[in-house]
């Protein structure tokens, strides 16, 4: 990463829709667009050509080469970079897919531009994210076999207050960051630092396998 930057290549076949998250991406400071592509072949040759990339942003169908074929090729010949999936699939099996083919994300096109935020930043943490709406009972018991496991031991030197148990079962039934703060009278902000916080409490990964751990040491 370049003076603290954050280098985007967004990788998306509908040139209004790729207008529309370019502009949303660059409003965020420290965040640059460095490259464009329609598809999975444009990404590669904007990478081979010396492209400055720290994130690969790309949807899931695209002409010529797929964002998950994309997301393979990446995994196996530049495994530096990070891949975040945005799309309109919320299949179970899609999710799994792409975490199996190394995303490290995987995001619905229709989440708010604060959760967008959110989850690059947390990815470039080094972390793992899927969006909130898909980290819910229904995909848990699915996903999880794809991402770190946990341990189904009881934690006990771990406390959790009453708000953030509260935020956890609002997570564990899929609700966004922007509703968890209208039902709780607060900011999307906080809830994001909140989410973080509990993340690394716990010492998980991602969201899903912190709501495991909730799930299998009695929390919610």
């Amino acid at each position: 990463m370049l003076n603290n930057s954050i280098h985007i290549i967004l990788a998306e076949d509908h040139l209004v829709v790729r207008a529309g998250i370019k502009a949303m991406l660059e409003r965020e400071p420290g965040f640059i667009v460095s490259g464009e592509a329609s598809n999975g072949r444009e990404v590669i040759a904007l990478l081979e050509n010396g492209t400055p990339a720290d994130i690969i942003l790309t949807d899931v169908n695209m002409p010529e080469l797929s964002g998950m074929q994309l997301t393979e090729w990446i995994s196996e010949n530049r495994n530096y970079l990070k891949v975040i999936v945005l799309s309109a699939f919320d299949d179970e099996q899609y999710v799994i897919n792409a975490i199996k083919l190394g995303a490290s994300g995987y995001l619905l096109k229709k989440i708010t531009p604060e959760e967008l935020v959110f989850s690059i930043r947390h990815i470039m943490g080094s972390g793992q994210y899927i969006c909130a709406e898909l980290s819910s009972r229904f995909f848990m018991r699915h996903i999880i076999n794809a991402a770190d496991p946990v341990s189904a031991n009881p934690t006990l030197n771990i406390e959790f207050s009453t708000r953030e148990v509260e935020l956890l079962r609002l997570i564990a039934d899929g609700y966004t960051n922007l509703e968890i703060a209208d039902k709780l009278f607060t900011s999307v902000r906080t809830i994001e630092n909140q989410r973080q916080q509990m993340i690394n409490k716990t010492a998980s990964r991602n969201t899903v396998v912190m709501i495991r751990f909730a799930m299998l040491n009695g929390i919610i």
